[in-house]
Protein backbone atom coordinates (compact mmCIF):
# COMPACT_ATOMS: atom_id res chain seq x y z
CA UNK A 1 0.00 0.00 0.00
CA UNK A 2 1.60 3.59 -1.03
CA UNK A 3 1.06 6.47 1.03
CA UNK A 4 1.58 9.50 -1.37
CA UNK A 5 2.71 12.42 1.03
CA UNK A 6 1.72 15.95 0.26
CA UNK A 7 4.73 17.96 -1.26
CA UNK A 8 3.23 21.39 0.54
CA UNK A 9 3.12 19.81 3.73
CA UNK A 10 6.82 19.00 3.49
CA UNK A 11 8.00 22.52 2.26
CA UNK A 12 5.65 23.97 5.33
CA UNK A 13 7.81 21.29 7.55
CA UNK A 14 11.40 22.12 6.16
CA UNK A 15 10.30 25.91 6.46
CA UNK A 16 9.53 25.46 9.69
CA UNK A 17 12.67 23.38 10.87
CA UNK A 18 14.75 25.95 8.81
CA UNK A 19 12.89 28.73 10.67
CA UNK A 20 13.47 27.58 14.42
CA UNK A 21 16.98 26.80 13.43
CA UNK A 22 17.55 30.38 12.43
CA UNK A 23 15.81 31.60 15.88
CA UNK A 24 18.32 29.11 17.85
CA UNK A 25 21.61 30.80 15.88
CA UNK A 26 20.01 34.43 16.47
CA UNK A 27 19.64 34.05 19.80
CA UNK A 28 23.12 31.97 20.47
CA UNK A 29 24.87 35.18 18.52
CA UNK A 30 23.32 37.55 20.65
CA UNK A 31 23.74 35.95 23.89
CA UNK A 32 27.42 35.41 22.36
CA UNK A 33 27.84 39.56 21.71
CA UNK A 34 26.13 40.51 24.92
CA UNK A 35 28.66 38.36 26.69
CA UNK A 36 31.58 39.41 24.73
CA UNK A 37 30.29 43.67 24.86
CA UNK A 38 29.69 42.97 28.49
CA UNK A 39 33.23 41.48 28.92
CA UNK A 40 35.15 43.62 27.20
CA UNK A 41 33.30 47.50 27.87
CA UNK A 42 32.19 46.49 31.29
CA UNK A 43 35.24 44.78 32.68
CA UNK A 44 38.31 44.95 30.58
CA UNK A 45 37.90 48.54 29.43
CA UNK A 46 36.88 49.76 32.67
CA UNK A 47 40.53 48.00 34.61
CA UNK A 48 42.83 49.25 31.89
CA UNK A 49 41.43 52.71 32.18
CA UNK A 50 41.74 52.61 36.17
CA UNK A 51 45.39 51.13 35.89
CA UNK A 52 46.45 53.40 33.38
CA UNK A 53 45.20 56.47 35.62
CA UNK A 54 46.46 54.53 39.03
CA UNK A 55 49.87 54.66 37.07
CA UNK A 56 50.08 58.10 34.52
CA UNK A 57 47.85 59.97 37.22
CA UNK A 58 47.59 58.64 40.46
CA UNK A 59 47.20 61.85 42.91
CA UNK A 60 44.31 63.01 40.39
CA UNK A 61 43.05 59.09 39.88
CA UNK A 62 42.94 58.74 43.79
CA UNK A 63 40.58 62.31 44.09
CA UNK A 64 43.58 64.56 44.45
CA UNK A 65 43.76 63.89 48.27
CA UNK A 66 45.51 66.28 50.45
CA UNK A 67 47.60 64.06 53.29
CA UNK A 68 49.08 65.36 56.23
CA UNK A 69 50.79 62.97 58.79
CA UNK A 70 48.23 60.08 56.82
CA UNK A 71 45.45 61.96 57.99
CA UNK A 72 43.17 63.47 55.04
CA UNK A 73 42.78 66.98 55.68
CA UNK A 74 40.33 67.51 52.04
CA UNK A 75 41.09 67.27 48.14
CA UNK A 76 42.25 70.12 45.99
CA UNK A 77 38.99 69.85 43.97
CA UNK A 78 36.71 70.50 46.97
CA UNK A 79 35.86 73.89 48.63
CA UNK A 80 35.70 73.64 52.27
CA UNK A 81 33.57 76.32 54.79
CA UNK A 82 36.55 78.91 56.29
CA UNK A 83 34.80 81.28 58.64
CA UNK A 84 37.44 82.41 61.10
CA UNK A 85 39.18 85.13 60.19
CA UNK A 86 42.65 83.99 59.90
CA UNK A 87 41.84 81.90 56.81
CA UNK A 88 40.48 83.07 53.18
CA UNK A 89 37.37 82.62 52.31
CA UNK A 90 36.03 80.55 49.19
CA UNK A 91 33.06 81.14 46.82
CA UNK A 92 29.73 80.62 48.83
CA UNK A 93 27.99 77.52 47.70
CA UNK A 94 23.95 76.73 47.79
CA UNK A 95 24.93 72.95 48.74
CA UNK A 96 26.46 73.82 51.62
CA UNK A 97 29.90 72.58 50.62
CA UNK A 98 28.64 69.26 50.54
CA UNK A 99 30.05 66.84 47.43
CA UNK A 100 27.04 64.44 47.62
CA UNK A 101 25.14 67.49 47.09
CA UNK A 102 26.48 69.26 44.56
CA UNK A 103 24.11 71.96 43.06
CA UNK A 104 23.72 75.35 41.86
CA UNK A 105 20.91 77.87 43.49
CA UNK A 106 19.32 77.35 40.27
CA UNK A 107 17.67 80.92 40.79
CA UNK A 108 17.24 83.87 37.81
CA UNK A 109 19.73 86.60 37.85
CA UNK A 110 16.06 88.29 37.81
CA UNK A 111 14.71 86.74 40.81
CA UNK A 112 14.98 88.77 43.95
CA UNK A 113 15.78 86.30 46.46
CA UNK A 114 19.20 85.95 44.63
CA UNK A 115 19.28 89.49 44.37
CA UNK A 116 18.80 89.96 48.13
CA UNK A 117 21.51 86.81 48.98
CA UNK A 118 23.59 88.82 47.04
CA UNK A 119 23.24 92.03 48.44
CA UNK A 120 23.64 90.64 52.00
CA UNK A 121 27.26 88.46 50.71
CA UNK A 122 28.45 92.40 49.74
CA UNK A 123 27.44 94.09 52.78
CA UNK A 124 29.19 90.97 54.66
CA UNK A 125 32.27 91.07 52.84
CA UNK A 126 32.29 94.99 53.18
CA UNK A 127 32.62 95.41 56.27
CA UNK A 128 34.66 91.88 56.99
CA UNK A 129 37.57 93.50 54.72
CA UNK A 130 36.95 97.22 54.81
CA UNK A 131 36.26 97.62 50.99
CA UNK A 132 33.52 99.56 49.16
CA UNK A 133 31.16 97.25 47.56
CA UNK A 134 32.19 98.11 44.05
CA UNK A 135 35.71 96.68 44.74
CA UNK A 136 34.43 93.21 45.39
CA UNK A 137 34.88 90.58 42.79
CA UNK A 138 31.35 88.71 41.51
CA UNK A 139 33.12 85.33 42.13
CA UNK A 140 33.01 86.21 45.97
CA UNK A 141 29.09 86.78 46.42
CA UNK A 142 27.63 84.25 43.97
CA UNK A 143 27.49 80.63 44.25
CA UNK A 144 29.50 78.05 41.82
CA UNK A 145 26.99 75.93 39.57
CA UNK A 146 28.45 72.96 41.58
CA UNK A 147 28.59 74.07 45.08
CA UNK A 148 32.11 72.89 45.97
CA UNK A 149 34.38 75.12 43.11
CA UNK A 150 37.68 74.85 45.11
CA UNK A 151 39.62 78.60 43.45
CA UNK A 152 38.87 81.97 43.66
CA UNK A 153 39.57 84.76 41.46
CA UNK A 154 43.21 86.31 42.25
CA UNK A 155 41.55 89.57 42.70
CA UNK A 156 38.96 87.69 45.31
CA UNK A 157 41.91 86.68 47.41
CA UNK A 158 43.75 89.91 47.23
CA UNK A 159 41.24 91.93 48.96
CA UNK A 160 41.65 89.30 51.86
CA UNK A 161 45.25 89.71 52.28
CA UNK A 162 44.80 92.19 54.77
CA UNK A 163 42.36 90.74 57.04
CA UNK A 164 44.34 87.66 57.06
CA UNK A 165 47.11 89.02 58.05
CA UNK A 166 46.37 91.08 60.49
CA UNK A 167 44.47 87.78 62.12
CA UNK A 168 47.69 86.22 62.17
CA UNK A 169 49.96 88.91 62.98
CA UNK A 170 52.55 88.42 59.75
CA UNK A 171 53.26 90.51 57.00
CA UNK A 172 50.94 91.43 54.40
CA UNK A 173 53.84 90.43 51.49
CA UNK A 174 53.50 87.15 53.38
CA UNK A 175 50.48 86.75 52.78
CA UNK A 176 50.73 88.15 49.33
CA UNK A 177 53.95 85.65 48.17
CA UNK A 178 52.15 82.24 49.10
CA UNK A 179 48.73 83.80 47.29
CA UNK A 180 51.07 84.19 44.23
CA UNK A 181 52.73 80.61 44.74
CA UNK A 182 49.33 78.96 44.50
CA UNK A 183 48.14 80.90 42.25
CA UNK A 184 47.42 78.93 39.02
CA UNK A 185 47.61 80.42 35.36
CA UNK A 186 44.84 79.98 32.15
CA UNK A 187 44.49 76.31 30.98
CA UNK A 188 47.15 76.23 27.88
CA UNK A 189 47.43 80.14 28.78
CA UNK A 190 44.30 81.12 27.54
CA UNK A 191 41.62 79.08 28.93
CA UNK A 192 39.92 81.13 32.00
CA UNK A 193 42.03 83.06 34.40
CA UNK A 194 44.39 83.17 36.90
CA UNK A 195 42.97 81.20 40.09
CA UNK A 196 43.85 80.54 43.46
CA UNK A 197 42.83 77.33 45.26
CA UNK A 198 41.90 78.45 48.74
CA UNK A 199 42.01 75.16 50.98
CA UNK A 200 45.87 74.75 49.84
CA UNK A 201 46.47 78.27 50.26
CA UNK A 202 45.56 77.92 54.13
CA UNK A 203 47.24 74.67 54.81
CA UNK A 204 49.94 76.92 53.40
CA UNK A 205 49.27 79.76 55.79
CA UNK A 206 49.11 77.16 58.88
CA UNK A 207 52.60 75.95 58.09
CA UNK A 208 53.86 79.48 58.57
CA UNK A 209 55.89 79.61 62.15
CA UNK A 210 55.55 75.66 62.66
Amino acid sequence: MNIEHNPLENDSLKNQQLTDSSLVGLTRASVGLTIIALGLCGFVYSSVATGLGQVIFPHQANGSLIMENDQVLGSSLVAQPFVQAQYFYPRPSASNYDPMAMAGSNLARTNPVLHQAVEERLNKIAAQEQIEKSKIPADLVTASGSGIDPEISMQSAFIQVKRVANARQISEQEVVQLVQQYTVQPTFGILGEARVNVLELNLALDQIGK
